[in-house]
C-alpha cells in the first residue's frame, strides 16, 4: 500500500472517529394519547428525520398511561419531551424542562363527545352520568372540561380510562354516555371509532402541547434542534414526518406562551401527584 493510499486511509478513519464520537443518543418521550404502537408509527419519522439532519440518534419512548408519564417527565427521564400544556408549566419548574418548538399555527380545545346516535344537545344533559376522561391531569381533555361543568353545577362521576383511544372506543363501544378528549386526537384515531362519535361541547383555545428539552441538553444540541423543526415545511423539508403527524409544521417556542395556562392557576397535579 502505497503512502499517500495509508495517509488516505488514516484521513477517513479518523474522520468516522471524530463523527462517531461526536453523536449522541436521546430519549424522546411522547404523552400517551394513543396506544404505544400508534405513536411509534406516528413519531418515528419525524425521529428518523431529524437525526439524518443532525446525526444524531432519536428513540422513541412512551409509557403505559399518562400519570406514568407524568411521573417519568417529574424525574426527567426523557432528554427530548411532547408534552401538554399543563404538563408543561408544571415541568418547566422541576426539573426544569426547557421550551424549544410548538406545533405551527395550532390551537388546543378540550371537547366533550358522545355516540353519534346520542340524544344529548348540550353538557347538562350529563348531569348524573358517568363521564370518560384520559387522566386526572391531561390538560384540554379532562381538566378544561371537568371545571367548565364543575362550575355549571354539573353533578359527573369521572372515570379514568388511561389515554385518548381508550376514551373514545369506551364512548362509542357505550360503556360511557360521553368522553373528555381533543381536537387532534380525535381526528387521529380509528376511522370506525370516531365516525360514531360526535362533538357535544368544545372549549376556548389555548397553546398547544410543547417539545421541551431536558436542562442537560447543551445549547449547541438544542440550537440543532431547533434548525432542524423550524425549517420542516409541507411539501418540502421533512414533509413526510409532518405528514405522519398530522401537522403544517413547528414554531420557536417560549416559556412565556404558556402565560394563558399559568392563568388559570391549576395546582391539580401537584394535589394528586405529591
Amino acid at each position: 500500500m502505497s503512502e499517500l493510499l495509508v495517509r488516505r486511509v488514516v484521513a477517513i478513519l479518523l474522520m468516522l472517529i471524530s463523527h462517531s464520537a461526536a453523536a449522541e443518543s436521546f430519549s424522546v418521550g411522547i404523552v400517551p394519547q394513543h396506544s404505544p404502537k400508534k405513536l411509534a408509527e406516528a413519531w418515528q419519522p419525524l425521529l428518523s428525520y431529524i437525526g439524518s439532519e443532525t446525526g444524531h440518534t432519536f428513540h422513541f419512548e412512551t409509557a403505559k398511561d399518562i400519570p406514568t408519564f407524568e411521573k417519568a417527565l417529574s424525574e426527567g427521564k426523557y432528554d427530548i419531551a411532547y408534552m401538554n400544556p399543563y404538563h408543561f408549566v408544571v415541568f418547566h419548574k422541576n426539573p426544569g424542562y426547557r421550551a424549544l418548538v410548538r406545533q405551527k399555527d395550532q390551537t388546543i380545545q378540550g371537547i366533550i363527545v358522545v355516540p353519534r346516535d346520542s340524544p344529548f344537545t348540550q353538557l347538562s344533559d350529563l348531569n348524573g352520568t358517568k363521564i370518560a376522561f384520559p387522566a386526572p391531569a391531561a390538560f384540554a381533555a379532562s381538566i378544561i372540561p371537568r371545571a367548565t361543568m364543575q362550575k355549571e353545577g354539573i353533578n359527573f362521576t369521572p372515570v379514568y380510562v388511561h389515554s385518548h383511544d381508550s376514551v373514545y372506543l369506551n364512548v362509542k363501544r357505550g360503556f360511557f354516555k360521553a368522553g373528555g378528549g381533543i381536537y387532534r386526537s380525535l381526528q387521529a384515531t380509528d376511522d370506525d371509532v370516531k365516525e360514531n362519535l360526535k362533538v357535544l361541547w368544545s372549549s376556548q383555545a389555548y397553546t398547544p402541547h410543547a417539545i421541551a428539552t431536558h436542562p442537560r441538553l447543551s445549547e449547541e444540541i438544542r440550537g440543532q434542534l431547533l434548525n432542524v423543526l423550524t425549517t420542516m415545511a409541507p411539501g418540502g423539508k421533512g414533509s413526510d414526518a409532518l405528514n405522519s403527524l398530522k401537522m403544517k409544521g413547528f414554531s420557536e417556542a417560549f416559556s412565556a406562551d404558556w402565560d394563558d395556562i399559568r392563568a388559570l392557576n391549576i395546582d391539580l397535579l401537584q394535589q394528586e401527584n405529591p
